[in-house]
């Protein structure tokens, strides 16, 4: 029976176990799934970079501990980052009109992982919907399904702060 762990903005998860699967929806966010297939463990993050400007320190710092937390974790249960692979997914431009930021966490992303040495497989980046994405960390395979999903990666509060957030 397989165990399907959700992740959402800012988290991550890892695991080995042939029967673990990571899922997430993805707008104009990226997910970075990270695998050594030596010792079959491997994870994914979900990461929205929120930039106020071109070269934001805040933003890169941001994505670099989120990568980093996803790398040490897998090292913890015995990979080795040379041995990493990476496929990443997400990017969208989900609302037209505003910047684009979902280029900005796939350039981001891309960046990182060519700097480290991580090799990146597979990617699917970029367009104008949602990716509803499952991982297998023990054995580095994703399922990409794109769709017409409507996702907001920000919520905002409602003035008058009656507790309602807008989607």
């Amino acid at each position: 029976m397989q165990q399907i762990l959700y992740i959402t903005q800012g988290e991550h998860a890892i695991g080995s176990a042939p029967d673990i699967v990571i899922s997430t929806l993805l707008g104009s966010c990226v997910a970075c799934c990270l695998w050594d297939s030596v010792v079959h463990v491997g994870g994914m993050n979900h990461m929205l970079l929120a930039t106020s400007g071109s070269g934001d320190t805040r933003s890169a710092l941001s994505g670099i501990n989120a990568m980093e937390v996803l790398i040490n974790d897998l090292i913890k249960l015995g990979a080795v980052r040379s041995r990493m692979r990476a496929k990443v997914f997400g990017g969208a431009q989900m609302m037209s009109g505003f910047s684009d930021i979902g280029a900005k966490n796939a350039t981001f992303t891309l960046s990182y992982l060519a700097q480290e040495g991580i090799p990146v497989m597979t990617q699917s980046l970029g367009g104008y919907r949602a990716r509803n994405l499952r991982f297998w960390p023990g054995t580095g395979r994703a399922m990409l399904k794109v769709t017409d999903t409507t996702v907001r990666d920000i919520a905002v509060a409602a003035p008058g702060g009656n507790g309602l957030e807008l989607f």
